[in-house]
């Protein structure tokens, strides 16, 4: 189902000779590290003095997950999101191997006597962070934010995310969105698709969670009547069946500012990051073709037309979800000339799509 994509003519500004050009990254990724490891370093100061609740009265929940070593740096993204200038009602990390609540740091003990909700949970992959929570009996009729466990969020960030839900409460909204790239009747490479540089809503925007992501009501409840269905089709690409289940339940995607954010990383926390397996090795490209149907990708097309062009992120430190190319590769044929797994089907509930055919139904966890 990938296909080609054209990079564009005008990528780089002629005026910036190269040496200049990658001499100013080397200085925006040194000036990065260096205050990623003063955020830290001022969170876990804050972890130890402030005594105050880390949850509030903000109409939202906020959930995550974090798994293995990870849990000793966990506490730092909770806490970022605990100064912020807003809190919500719940601060949830959901955990899915016992032993780790037997081996919980300090600074987690520490936030959980201020509001913060460790639970455990069966293991759902990098689905932990939303899925323990819209499967419970009773929904809480809140939108839900998702946050990665090693990235150190703004002040700012959930106070920007709400707004935009209680501007536009039928759609989904992300500090980051790309745009998926359709070109010649198929989903092109995961690696080639653009960057978002507005605020328009789309079917073919693609927010990352890694940034945050705010959920209406009616996403929670469609993603809790779709139940584990993803553990077959795409069991490590969260994103990827969360853009799925909103193109079929008809919320449209939106970026909250002109100006895609990929906020800085904890230092420490990256031992075996989740975009390098899915990205590097393709994965997520295997689980694309598996998923997305002739009448999915037909949607996907007419939002490309209907939004425009985008941009696309060159070298640098934020292309964590980009290559460095943008050649992709041509999907294997199915046997009858067509990419395998558009054969499976048209898109919309009931109508023979891959979540709708017999022995696919949604399964409750």
């Amino acid at each position: 189902m990938t296909g080609t994509i054209t990079r564009p003519a005008h990528h780089r500004p002629a005026h910036l000779p190269e040496p200049a050009r990658k001499a100013a990254r080397r200085v925006r990724k040194v000036s990065k590290r260096l205050g990623a490891h003063a955020g830290k370093a001022l969170l876990l100061l804050r972890n130890l003095l402030v005594r105050s609740s880390a949850t509030g009265t903000a109409d939202v929940v906020v959930s995550m997950t974090t798994y293995g070593a990870r849990i000793r740096t966990v506490a730092v993204a909770l806490e970022s999101i605990a100064r912020g200038e807003i809190r919500p009602r719940r601060l949830i990390l959901w955990l899915d191997d016992p032993r780790l609540m037997d081996t919980e740091p300090a600074a987690l003990r520490r936030l959980r006597r201020r509001g913060v909700e460790v639970r455990l949970s069966n293991s759902y992959g990098p689905h932990t962070k939303y899925y323990p929570y819209v499967s419970a009996p009773e929904l809480e009729g809140y939108p839900l934010v998702t946050a990665d466990d090693d990235i150190i969020y703004p002040a700012g960030w959930l106070r920007v995310l709400l707004e935009a839900n209680v501007a536009h409460p039928d759609m989904i909204h992300g500090h980051w969105v790309s745009t998926i790239g359709v070109n010649n009747g198929s989903i092109t490479q995961y690696q080639a698709w653009g960057r978002r540089n507005d605020t328009k809503p789309a079917f073919n925007n693609f927010a990352l969670g890694v940034s945050g992501v705010i959920y209406p009501p009616a996403m929670l409840r469609e993603l809790r009547h779709r139940g584990i269905l993803f553990m077959d089709v795409c069991p490590g690409a969260d994103d990827i069946w969360l853009h799925w289940v909103a193109l079929r339940a008809g919320i449209p995607v939106r970026q909250v500012d002109r100006i895609p954010r990929h906020f800085p990383m904890i230092p420490g926390s990256q031992h075996t990051p989740l975009n390098e397996i899915n990205v590097d090795q393709h994965r997520n490209d295997h689980w694309i073709r598996g998923l997305y149907s002739y009448a999915d990708i037909d949607v996907l097309a007419a939002g490309q037309a209907a939004t425009g062009p985008t941009k696309y992120l060159l070298d640098g430190e934020n292309d964590a979800y980009y290559a460095r190319t943008r050649v992709a590769r041509q999907a294997p044929p199915g046997t009858d000339g067509r990419p395998e797994a558009r054969r499976r089907g048209p898109a919309g509930p009931g109508d023979g799509g891959i979540a709708d055919r017999p022995g696919n139904g949604s399964r409750q966890g």
